[in-house]
Formats: structure tokens, sequence, C-alpha cells
């Protein structure tokens, strides 16, 4: 990834310093042991200052993380401007007559139900009227105090708005912070003329990150969430199809509910799932062998014809020049496959790159850093920025497209998705409150 100038000119400073560090560091310690078997100890005073100088810097540096986190947190609290508004639909969280409060949605909440699609969007791409209003759940980590809480109320809103009723159940395991991407979302409520429902339930409200520990919390999550919808469905007649999207950490965590891979998408009734930037890559914990046998990975859409068959069901989307799919501990000690000697470069790879042990590991990490640039609207396919795909990914994963559908609706449908973040972006800034 492009790094800012100051941080290119530090990093071989910074690296040289670590180096070096770690060459003297043997050194000192012989020192002192040599000195400690010629009996010349060191002051007590000098002790005790080096002591109260350690203890200083790391009581700081827990203060200083302590205050970030609720900084951030309380912030994760706070409902943009153009968001404070409930929205009007009852059949959205936190709308009329909904089972979530204002509380409960949060900041990233708050945005995701309230930018659902239209009957305008559907009929602008597809040529096509709406059969309904799409339905939104959603249930943030203070709707309540536990994750079975939680989850009870999130079906408790599904069967408060009908959604089991709908044609598509979209399932999405959020981020740390609670994000869950419209786009995806976006495109399901379209192509499917508005017969769909989504819900996501949040299990933090920092970024994924400083989530890592929250992990098992959410995996909890999203399996105790997938097994109430499957029981739920298993005594209808008219049941909905299953559709999984993760991003990211939530990629990570929807994987992890289902340890027993395919065996899971069938006791579960899972039709198909998405699952987009993986950290680590699909390889990383075996997640490859678990779904290998109706799976497929892609680079970007242009990969489409060649990969998409009637037996795939997972899809796994991941960048070769993702640094967030391709950073793992290994790379610090054992050369990975894409930088393997006489490889061809996947796309976003710089053809002069070379492992090295332990500074590719620093490279890689200081890239995941700037991996994501987003600008509203302006969609790209790079990094670990995945708006660009994810129209056309979307329709081939889920099998939406249409033959009812007006000539050039895929070009019509890029077009909305971006207007439509737009939209979201100036509601969040409050430059558009409507």
């Amino acid at each position: 990834m492009e790094w800012p100038t100051g941080v290119r000119r530090a990093f071989p400073l910074v690296i040289g310093g670590v180096a070096l560090g770690a060459a003297l560091t043997p050194a000192l310690v012989a020192g002192v042991g040599v000195r400690a078997i010629r009996g010349a100890r060191p002051r007590p005073q000098t002790m005790i200052m080096a002591s109260l100088a350690a203890s200083g810097v790391y009581a700081g540096a827990r203060i200083a993380r302590r205050r970030f986190v609720r900084k951030t947190r309380d912030a994760a609290r706070v409902i943009d401007p153009g968001f404070q508004e409930p929205p009007s639909s009852s059949l959205v969280s936190s709308g009329p007559g909904s089972l979530v409060a204002d509380r409960g949605i949060g900041r990233e909440g708050a945005r995701y139900v309230g930018t659902a699609t239209t009957e305008g969007d559907v009929s602008f791409v597809t040529g096509l009227r709406a059969i309904c209003e799409p339905i939104r759940v959603f249930v943030g980590l203070d709707a309540a105090a536990t994750v079975a809480e939680r989850v009870d109320l999130a079906m408790a809103e599904m069967r408060r708005t009908d959604a089991f009723s709908r044609g598509h159940l979209l399932v999405q395991a959020p981020a740390g912070t609670g994000y869950a991407n419209s786009t995806p979302v976006d495109v399901v409520e379209i192509l499917s003329l508005g017969d769909c429902a989504s819900v996501a339930v949040g299990y933090g409200l920092l970024p994924s990150f400083l989530s890592l520990n929250r992990v098992q919390l959410a995996r909890e999550t999203q399996a105790a969430l997938l097994e109430a919808i499957a029981k739920e469905c298993r005594h209808r007649t008219d049941r909905p199809r299953i559709l999984l999207y993760g991003e990211s950490l939530g990629a990570k965590v929807q994987q992890g509910a289902m340890p027993a891979g395919v065996v899971d998408l069938d006791r579960l009734e899972i039709d198909r799932a998405l699952w987009v930037g993986t950290p680590g890559g699909k390889d990383y914990d075996d997640v490859h062998r678990l779904f290998a046998q109706v799976s497929v990975t892609i680079d970007r859409p242009e990969q489409l014809p060649l990969s998409a068959d009637n037996h795939t069901r997972v899809w796994f989307l991941e960048h070769d020049g993702d640094p967030v799919v391709r950073f793992r501990p290994d790379l610090a000690f054992a050369r990975p496959a894409w930088l393997a000697h006489g490889s061809i470069r996947g796309r976003g790879i710089p053809e002069g790159m070379r492992w090295r042990p332990a500074m590719t590991w620093a490279q890689v990490l200081v890239d995941t850093v700037y991996a994501t640039n987003v600008s509203p609207g302006d969609f790209h396919s790079a990094g670990h920025d995945y708006r660009a795909d994810l129209g056309a990914v979307v329709t081939a994963a889920y099998g939406l497209s249409d033959a009812r559908f007006a000539a050039g609706w895929q070009v019509r449908l890029e077009q909305r998705l971006r207007e439509i973040e737009v939209r979201r972006a100036e509601r969040i800034s409050g430059e558009n409150a409507s």
C-alpha cells in the first residue's frame, strides 16, 4: 500500500533501531552478568530510579489506553446528526413499534437501519416495481446484557416485522464497532425487489484491532443467532433463503461460528455465504479445508465467469494485494506462497517485492494501517476496499440476477450504489438530515 512520506522515511530508521536493540541486548545482559560475577553492584539509587521510570512509563501507557478506549466506546454510542430522528418505517429497528430503543442501536446501528433502499432505487435499477419494503433488524451491544438476550431480542424483532416470510434473509456479522456494511444489503434489497430482510447483532463498540479479545464472544453471538434462525425456519413452510455475509473481522467470526464447515451449512440450512477480506486469508485456521467442497475464491469480478457453478455455496472474496488478508504471524519466519520464487505476482503485489525474515512481516503490518482509504461514492477494488467488487460479486454469490430486469441494470446498479453511499455520508456529516 502507499504510505505517507513521513512513515516511509521513518520505517527504515525504526526497523534499524529495533534490530540494533535486539543485537545489543544480549551484550548488555552479558555485561551485567560479568559485573555481578566480579562483585560490582549497581548503586541502589540507580536501581530505584530505573524502576520508578519503568513503572511510570507502564502506568502512563495504561492510563492513555484506558482513556482512548473509553473515548472511542463513548463515541460509538453517539448517533450522527442526520440519524438522530428515528426511522419512520415500522419495518426497521428503532422505528415505530420496535422493541429496540435508540440506546440499543448506537451509531452504527442507526446508520444501518436508517438507510434502507426505496421503491425508487428498485425501479431505477431493474425497471420493475418493488414487491414490498425491505426489513432491517439491528441489535447493538447496549440493547441487552448478554448474548442470549441480544439474540432473543433480534428474533423478537424479526417476528415482529414478519422477516421470516420474506424470500431472502441476510445475516451479517458486524465488525468490532458494530459496523455492518450496507452495500451488500443494498444489492440484495434492490435485486430482490424489496423481498428481503437483514439482521445484524453486535458484540462490541471498539474497532476490530481493539476487539480481538471479543472474538470468542462474537463467535458465540453468531452461532446462537444462526441456531435460533434455523430453529425458527424448520417450523415454517415459507422459509426464506438464508444468506450469510461477513467482512474483515466479521468474516472470520462467521466462519468460526461454523466449526464443522459444510456440515454446519447443511444443518443450519444456509443457502449461500459470502466472506470478504478475511484476516489472514481463507487458508488461515484451515477454513479452506472446511468449505473446500463447495467454495470458490476470487480476487475481482472479472473472475466470476470462470468460477461460478451450481455447487458453489461459499464465496471468498480476497484481493491478492489486501494486507489484511496477507498478514499472518508466520510471515515473520516463513516465505508465503504469494511471494514464492518465480511465482507470478497477484494483482496489487509489487513485482519487486521479496520476502525477508521479520522485515516483510513488519512491512505488511504497516500496510494494514493504510489498507483502506475510503472516499464516499468513489469505489475502488484495491487493498481492503471491496466496494467496487460488491455489486457484481453479491449478485453472483447469492444468485440474484433475473431475466426480467431491464437491459443495462448492472451499470445502473453500480451507479445507484455509489449514489446511496454519498447520501449516507451526507447524513452522517449532517449535511442532509432528510
